[in-house]
């Protein structure tokens, strides 16, 4: 009686260091997606505060060009008052993205402007925010890919239950 009872208690505290250690690495999994989003969207901030410098260099020698720096402007002011979610964001910073991409067009029209050392820098600097930018969004992607395969995979997908983890977008 006294071994099965011993049995009985082991067996227990097994299963429950077994599901506590489910546990913590699915919380620590969700931890991971949302420091890799956070930084997915400090990387947006940046390329925020870019912006209006790049527009305002260009505004100077290319002052006709209203229609390009408008959409650059009001694709920048959706993006920073945007609140939906992962899905419908991408799809703005894409936006965003499209609008940069028919700025530095248009700069190709105009010499004096692809020789001003502002926006050659301030250039370099966007160039290089969005290579963080994919870098970040790769990163979270990974992370969320990670977190979601340990939700749907046994035994882990049991503690998952119990504790109501969700995959993320």
């Amino acid at each position: 009686m006294t071994r099965q009872i011993l049995a009985l208690c082991t067996g227990i505290i097994i299963l429950a260091t077994a599901a506590g250690c489910g546990y913590n690495k699915l919380q620590g999994l969700d931890e991971e997606v949302k420091s890799a989003w956070a930084e997915v969207l400090n990387q947006y901030q940046r390329r925020f505060d870019l912006i209006p410098n790049l527009v305002e260099t260009v505004k100077g020698y290319a002052a006709h060009e209203r229609g390009t720096l408008d959409a650059v402007v009001k694709a920048r002011q959706q993006a920073v008052s945007f609140t939906g979610s992962v899905e419908e964001r991408a799809k703005v910073e894409n936006m965003l993205t499209q609008s940069l991409r028919s700025l530095f067009a248009v700069a190709e029209a105009y010499p004096d402007l692809k020789a001003n050392q502002s926006f050659l820098q301030l250039q370099e600097e966007v160039a290089g925010t969005e290579n963080k930018i994919g870098f970040a969004r790769q990163y979270y992607n990974d992370a969320t890919m990670r977190y979601k395969n340990r939700i749907e995979m046994f035994p882990s997908n049991v503690i998952a239950g119990m504790f109501n983890f969700q995959p993320e977008p």
